[in-house]
């Protein structure tokens, strides 16, 4: 038995997991993000799986299902004012201001943004006491001009957080580098990654896009534009931390690219040799270095004349005679070639009136 059957064995993949773990897809996902069920890369080459064993670690904890559901619940704005003990509105600039950090978005039937926060942390974030004179009265001076000019930390915090998951879920250099790529404008990654092999390695160990939809729709331009660094300390940071992870990841291997600039062209196979020397119905070889009209290329036409026809090549060329006639007005001439007539030195040298 190989290696690779005895890791199959030894993993699950990822929807029979959820299964095991008595969760619905969408907190399994959670479940991986926030590293409360641990994966493995699979040996070969499909994706993640779940180590039996981690399955029965999770199972094997005290409340089970109850506390890893709990742990991974998300919840939206309304639910998530609720458990904080203040309005939707006042939840809401909250958010903006980078104090509830989400986990997850989606659009919904309309193209709004929805986002998403775990139960677990707004709990926490109501029980502490430096943030209670926040969740009551008046919105202190400083950060209410911050939301009149439009601030909204909402997507810079979901990315940062995106970045961490895809970083932990991964010890490949290169990989690394890609999911910090992934956050970047093209135009940025060209800039700092120049070598145009390296951001082809880069490209391909790209994760897979947070949303599924179609390419250059409305919605997955509105998910792109989430996904992209768009504050300009946030780009520098993310343009830095690129540069040095390229940089390390060239000192564990360079990027794959191709041996020679020149493909390798493969040698034409010979066709069968005539008595003559040369392949059967074909005409000798034409000299490629010589252009037309040269001496060289006058003997070669020479010798083509005198070589003797074999019957094959005289039916070839009178197919051939065939199709040029039919093409001429001037059948006159064609009838002088085909005449039994007709001279060596006439087929070497037609008229030019």
């Amino acid at each position: 038995m190989s290696a690779t059957t005895i890791t199959q064995s030894a993993t699950v993949p990822l929807s029979r997991a959820a299964r095991e773990l008595e969760l619905r897809r969408g907190e399994f996902d959670l479940a991986l993000q926030l590293g409360c069920v641990r994966s493995v890369p699979d040996e070969g080459g499909g994706g993640r799986r779940i180590a039996r064993a981690e399955i029965d670690r999770v199972r094997a904890e005290a409340g089970f299902p109850e506390t890893l559901r709990g742990r991974v619940k998300a919840v939206g704005t309304t639910e998530g004012a609720a458990l904080v003990g203040v309005t939707t509105a006042r939840f809401t600039r909250l958010a903006r201001l980078g104090l509830v950090v989400p986990v997850k978005f989606y659009l919904n039937r309309y193209r709004v943004v929805v986002w998403l926060y775990l139960a677990e942390e707004l709990r926490q974030f109501a029980a502490d006491e430096q943030i209670a004179p926040l969740l009551s009265g008046r919105t202190p001076e400083g950060l209410r001009d911050q939301l009149g000019e439009g601030l909204d930390l909402r997507p810079r915090n979901w990315r940062g957080r995106h970045l961490g998951f895809l970083l932990r879920q991964t010890e490949d250099p290169w990989a690394r580098a890609a999911a910090v790529a992934s956050l970047l404008d093209p135009v940025h990654v060209t800039e700092i990654v120049k070598d145009p092999y390296e951001r082809a390695h880069l490209n391909r160990l790209m994760p897979a896009p947070v949303s599924r939809a179609a390419p250059d729709s409305p919605g997955a331009r509105i998910n792109e534009r989430i996904t992209t660094a768009d504050h300009q300390d946030e780009i520098g940071w993310l343009r830095a931390d690129l540069g040095q992870s390229v940089m390390e990841a060239r000192e564990v291997r360079p990027a794959p690219r191709p041996t020679s600039d020149a493909p390798t062209v493969p040698a034409p196979i010979p066709a069968p040799a005539s008595s003559a020397g040369r392949p059967t119905g074909a005409p000798p070889p034409a000299d490629r270095t010589s252009p037309a009209g040269s001496p060289r290329a006058e003997r070669h036409h020479l010798a083509a004349a005198d070589a003797p026809l074999t019957r094959p090549e005289s039916a070839r060329s009178q197919r051939l005679l065939a199709w040029l006639r039919r093409r001429s007005p001037d059948e006159s001439a064609y009838r002088a070639l085909n005449s039994p007539s007709c001279t060596t030195e006439t087929s070497r040298r037609p008229s030019r009136s």
